[in-house]
């Protein structure tokens, strides 16, 4: 039983993916099915409204898998950047709730924003200016330029070498 403790809380981030991905596709099913129980009505209201509802499955698809690939690429780094030695240490101070101090990780971002600007096309330094925007709290920067590091990590080759 232990071990399957151990399992559970190291995997629970992806269970929690796997839960949420299982219910968004069954969403984007029933969707997809009332879209086309609306287009098969004689009414033209009904069909046009099937029609507009047909989109909302495919751009729910698109999101997913666009989601998902990030996260998998995300991963895929992270796990090269460990086996390099390259994550960044997370031995930032935190509050009595396990809040991150912001002074100090504003403090650390400035060391990987020089990083990052002495070495622009570097996919590892993007990857670690992220986790430093997370840690400031900056949601949309860190997203934004974990999508620079997975870009240039893509077109580093260093994707299919692994």
């Amino acid at each position: 039983m232990k071990p399957f403790l151990g399992w559970l809380k190291t995997n629970r981030t992806k269970i929690w993916v796997g839960a949420v991905t299982l219910l968004l596709v069954f969403y984007l099913v029933v969707s997809l099915q009332r879209s086309v129980l609306l287009l098969s009505d004689p009414e033209p209201v009904a069909k046009a409204i099937g029609a507009a509802y047909l989109v909302l499955p495919v751009i729910g698809a698109w999101a997913l898998i666009r989601e998902l690939l990030f996260g998998a690429r995300t991963e895929q780094m992270a796990r090269v950047l460990e086996a390099e030695g390259g994550l960044p240490e997370d031995n930032l101070p935190r509050t009595p709730a396990g809040r991150i101090i912001r002074a100090a990780a504003d403090q650390e971002f400035e060391k990987y924003r020089t990083e990052t600007e002495a070495a622009p096309d570097d996919w590892r330094s993007w990857f670690r200016l992220s986790c430093a925007y997370d840690a400031s709290g900056d949601r949309k920067r860190a997203r934004s330029s974990m999508r620079d590091a997975v870009r240039l990590f893509r077109a580093s080759g260093d994707a299919v070498a692994r």
